[in-house]
């Protein structure tokens, strides 16, 4: 008998590419079931049945991450497409801009330096810190981020995944506590705190939140490819 094992890397997208979708199809149905309540999250549902399969077979990550680098792949194609509900609903900024600048330069300010003093003051290692200090930018720019800076991309990339799906997960909640309830303001609130796990979430509440919740996360990843670097330098991290 072929051992699990052989068999994975005999079959590799045959196998894992079917299980990957077939696992968020099924988190997803319990998620609509649940009336799409955050705490089933689909990604979040999706990533721990992977890990658990992955590791009752002993599979290492970068075999399956070969075996579906293709959804890496589309993940690209499907942040260049979140410009065409944005663009539908363009005339929504009209009146916004100078509230959503201040509301972007907050929260990102906010994330960065919350992540930085957390660490610091838990005596993290200096890699630790700088791989902790871009983590609410995007998975690809916060890994690019750390990299410069000297962080540990591995580590920023789980702690980007955290920071998001703890943001959709906890997100709605929040923001429902302090009654904000215009579309606009939650998704722009969620894409700039967690990105697109969160910009996700923001669709399932509708186009517009889900719009303005991918130029928030577009809008971060920008500020914070440009703050970090000088952030960091000038706490005596670079």
């Amino acid at each position: 008998m072929i051992e699990l094992e052989k068999l994975v890397h005999l079959q590799g997208a045959v196998l894992w590419l079917p299980c990957t979708i077939l696992l968020f199809a099924a988190s997803s149905s319990l998620y609509r079931r649940l009336n799409k309540a955050p705490l089933v999250n689909p990604t979040l549902l999706t990533i721990a049945g992977l890990v658990v399969i992955l590791a009752s077979a002993g599979v290492p990550y970068k075999s399956y991450f070969e075996s579906v680098a293709v959804l890496h792949y589309l993940l690209g194609t499907a942040v260049v497409a979140l410009a065409l509900p944005l663009y539908r609903n363009v005339g929504r900024l009209k009146g916004r801009s100078m509230g959503m600048a201040a509301a972007l330069v907050a929260g990102s300010l906010t994330s960065i330096l919350v992540g930085l003093s957390v660490a610091i003051l838990a005596h993290a290692s200096a890699s630790t810190v700088l791989s902790l200090a871009p983590k609410s930018a995007t998975a690809a720019v916060s890994m690019e981020i750390s990299r410069i800076i000297g962080g540990a991309p591995a580590v920023t990339a789980t702690l980007t995944i955290l920071t998001g799906i703890i943001g959709a997960i906890t997100g709605p909640y929040v923001l429902d506590i302090l009654r904000i309830v215009e579309p606009e303001a939650r998704g722009f609130a969620m894409g700039v705190a967690s990105h697109g796990i969160a910009t996700a979430r923001a669709f399932s509440e509708g186009e517009i939140a889900g719009s303005f919740a991918g130029l928030g996360m577009v809008l971060n990843a920008i500020l914070t490819a440009l703050v970090v670097p000088p952030v960091v330098r000038l706490m005596g991290y670079g």
